[in-house]
């Protein structure tokens, strides 16, 4: 019996014999599958099940490989001749079978061997960047590794020292090179190396210490894309760190973004035809649980598209995927969003359906079907076995890491196939990733460029605005205008947080969690067709308006268009199965693109204090104020209370806007939230009380609605240490003002109890006194406020975009303008044909 799994170094091979985990009734990890995934039915035997699956798998291996597959005649004699119910026997008789696969054999496998990462708290935090929120997590891990699976032995092709960690390596199309991301320490940036597959010419081809590069992957055209932390943004969802895809030379030189979505993008692969597959995590309008999809994307950063998954309420990732050669599907982690990058398998098929079910054609285990839609963003955390790092080797057979039974989170190398059977290639402490044959293999077809770097825009082109999945309801003709919205980068954090639909690190919304700048609106023609000429490199989404410029549909995900790109689609919201349409003449490209000129002003950040509230002063605020008539039913004053202000919090909290908030991930009905399905509209049209708005006010609310109402136009915080990031109380004042009142501002800065107690800008008025004790209590919580209302005024705390920012995100602004100068340089550089390496800017 072969070893099941071997410790080797520097081409010593010490091998431990292991049985085998397979799936038979003896197994722990059989124990697991029927416990957890029902994989074996009740009425079945086992032993059927097992020799069958086999026999399947010795039979294709023969049909494919003929004397190729050394014993596969000998392998079908020996299963048929097995004692019925010696499992033992068929565990062994599967390993020597399996293991002799041709394409697990003809070549070595590098894979490195590390911890699995510290648990964060969500799948892509495993970054642990130098100076960010957790840094102290970092764990050093140990080499990069060949493993000669005839043999059983495994030797080092690079240690990184007792401090280092090698992550992520991917073998060049000739398997004479590997590509890899190598941190050297805690205190150190994690870069990306190359090293010939025989330990020569090592080099290190980035070096920025500003920023993470991980993930790398060879481009055809001789280049590297890799994910990198170089446009520092944080999860909008928390606090930590996200990557965007970028790609360089072969050298290393002129790197350059060719992603931009607002939180992450990982785990690119390259697709046979060329194009790059990568998951990413983005939220607009709907929550971050369930908002990670495959996507895919030309290397020159033009053409993102949704590939598969984006509008499913479970898994919560869909992440780490690689085609499966000579078929259309691929193989892909069904992963938690509150875990590690692991969980799941799933062979997908998207040609059945971009986010239907019914593309999901096996998973391991079989029972992680059942939970497609169902279960939560989290359903895969309960696995007791987990898997990652899939790599197919051919249509019927893959390689993964899965974690071993009984050994804690330590990983190993397992064999696949899609007839059931699943084998231990290679296990050793403290645990194996990344498996991937050290052989050539056919190189995909070049994409031609379509980016120029000498332009400053790019142009988006809609087909039919009329055509859609979602637009019941909408009449021919119905859709006027097109709204183009930028959903800007957070660059900052706070350690309080407010309760939305998630935690906002600070407060930014009632529900959702972005903040919104309105780049320009722009006529639908007769036909139905749009033409725009839109800033690239920026990450916008779009609303489709009615005559009276009101949303009826919003786009709820975002896209990208490189400079010189030109982007279509034909509908809103359309079929993503059917086949497109041939593109037809239409009135909007008989013109020139339209041009964007901004919303009543140049394009800004949404502030809601700045934007909407003054048209509650001029109408509203004489009726419905404090200690008015009006206002016993709905306040609508200016005043600033602990995390927003009067207005915002009461036509949220009374029911007065019907926004989707951090919706489903689902796409909503037409007309199903915004202006149209909230009350408040009701009031502006016709005239409420005789109070008769102009056009311009009536659009500054509406389109404030149909943005989800947002409330602050930036992510940093002048007020950072209060409650919820924004007020301006202390926390031990703030649990003073409990005490004196019975109040509890800080246990309820959440959507579903917050309420006004507060006013800083009169604090006499503040609610929360009348919850107090009349004399020396009421005047203590009285000086409390106004302490607040006096930090408010001289540090404003971001409700408008005059304030200043607190000294840790005043840091990261830093960082972040120095690589924007880095980017500079790069662009400049290729702009003019030259090149430029990291190592050339200081």
């Amino acid at each position: 019996m072969k070893p099941a799994y071997s410790i080797g170094r520097a081409g010593v091979c010490r091998s431990y014999p292991e049985p085998m985990h397979t799936v038979t009734r003896h197994s722990p990890i059989c124990r697991w599958f029927l416990a957890w995934a029902l994989v074996l039915p009740a009425v079945a035997d086992d032993w059927d099940i097992q020799t069958g699956a086999l026999r399947s798998a010795i039979r294709d291996l023969t049909t494919s490989f003929a004397d190729g597959y050394p014993g596969g005649a000998g392998f079908s004699t020996r299963l048929d001749g097995l004692p019925r119910g010696d499992f033992a026997a068929l565990d062994a008789l599967r390993r020597e079978a399996l293991l002799a696969n041709p394409h697990l054999t003809a070549h070595p496998l590098v894979f490195v061997v590390r911890p699995q990462f510290a648990r964060d708290h969500h799948n892509t935090e495993t970054f642990f960047q130098v100076g960010e929120i957790n840094t102290g997590s970092y764990r050093s891990g140990g080499p990069l590794k060949l493993l000669d699976v005839k043999s059983g032995c495994a030797r080092i092709l690079l240690d990184p020292g007792p401090d280092g960690m090698i992550r992520d390596p991917e073998v060049s199309y000739d398997g004479a090179r590997v590509v890899f991301a190598w941190r050297k320490g805690r205190a150190e940036s994690a870069h990306i190396f190359e090293i010939r597959t025989d330990g020569s010419g090592l080099r290190q081809l980035t070096t920025c210490r500003d920023a993470n590069d991980i993930d790398p992957v060879y481009l055809p055209d001789g280049g590297i894309a890799f994910t990198s932390t170089r446009d520092p943004k944080y999860c909008m969802c928390n606090r930590h760190i996200m990557g965007n895809l970028f790609r360089m030379d072969a050298d290393g030189s002129n790197i350059h973004q060719i992603g931009k979505s607002t939180l992450h993008e990982g785990h690119a692969t390259v697709l046979p035809d060329g194009r790059l597959l990568y998951d990413r995590w983005e939220y607009i309008d709907r929550n971050f649980g369930d908002a990670q999809a495959l996507w895919t994307v030309n290397p020159d950063g033009t053409n993102h598209a949704i590939h598969w998954g984006s509008n499913l309420s479970s898994p919560g990732g869909v992440i780490d995927a690689r085609a499966v050669p000579g078929t259309g599907d691929c193989l892909a982690v069904f992963a938690a969003c509150h875990d590690r990058p692991w969980g799941a398998l799933a062979l997908i098929d998207r040609s059945l359906g971009v986010d239907s079910p019914a593309a999901v054609k096996m998973t391991w285990p079989s029972g992680a079907r059942g939970l497609i839609g169902k279960g939560g963003w989290d359903s895969t955390v309960g696995m007791p076995v987990k898997y990652e790092d899939p790599y197919p080797l051919s249509a019927s057979y893959y390689l993964a890491v899965r974690q071993m039974p009984g050994k804690g989170e330590e990983t190993g190398i397992v064999l696949l196939d899609r007839f059931g059977n699943e084998v231990v290639v290679h296990h050793e402490s403290p645990g194996c990733f990344d498996p991937m044959p050290l052989g050539p293999r056919a190189v995909p077809p070049l994409i031609p460029t379509r980016r120029d770097f000498r332009s400053a825009t790019g142009r988006f082109y809609v087909m039919n605005m009329g055509l859609g999945t979602h637009l019941r309801g909408v009449e021919p003709g119905g859709v006027k205008y097109l709204r183009v919205i930028e959903s800007p980068e957070k660059r900052g954090f706070t350690g309080p947080a407010w309760g939305g639909q998630g935690q906002h690190a600070p407060a930014m919304n009632w529900h959702s969690f972005e903040n919104k700048r309105i780049l320009g609106t722009v006529p639908v023609e007769a036909d139905g067709s749009v033409y725009v000429e839109v800033p690239a490199n920026r990450y916008v989404y779009f609303q489709a308006l009615d005559a009276d410029k009101r949303m009826v549909q919003s786009m709820r995900s975002g896209t990208i268009v490189q400079p010189g790109e030109m982007q279509g689609c034909v509908g809103c919201h359309e079929s993503r199965d059917a086949g497109a349409p041939a593109l037809r003449d239409s009135l909007a490209l008989r013109r020139g693109p339209s041009k964007l000129e901004g919303w009543f002003g140049p394009p800004r950040e949404f502030a809601f204090l700045s934007e909407v509230q003054p048209v509650f002063d001029r109408h509203c605020v004489s009726c419905h104020d404090f200690g008015k008539d009006g206002g016993r039913k709905l306040l609508l004053a200016r005043d600033r209370e602990m995390v927003f202000n009067v207005a915002y919090t009461e036509l949220w909290s009374k029911g007065y806007l019907h926004c989707v908030g951090a919706g489903p991930a689902e796409i909503q009905e037409a007309k199903s939230w915004g202006s149209h399905a909230s009350k408040l509209p009701a009031y502006l049209r016709p005239a409420h009380h005789k109070v008769s708005l102009t056009a311009e006010e009536i659009e500054r609310v509406e389109t404030w609605i149909d943005l989800n109402a947002p409330y602050y136009p930036k992510y940093e915080s002048g007020q950072p240490d209060g409650v919820g990031g924004r007020s301006p109380l202390t926390l031990p004042e703030t649990r003073r003002l409990k005490e004196l009142s019975g109040v509890d501002l800080q246990s309820t800065a959440n959507f579903q109890q917050h309420r006004v107690w507060v006013s800083f800008d009169r604090p006499d008025l503040s609610p929360l006194l009348e919850k107090t004790a009349p004399g020396a209590a009421r005047d203590e919580a009285l000086a409390i406020i106004r302490a607040g209302s006096k930090r408010l005024k001289d540090a404003p705390r971001g409700d408008t975009l005059d304030f200043r920012v607190s000294p840790a995100d005043a840091a990261r602004q830093e960082r972040a303008a120095r690589l924007e100068q880095r980017d500079s340089q790069f662009q400049r550089a290729l702009r003019d044909g030259r090149k430029t390496r990291d190592a050339d800017i200081p």
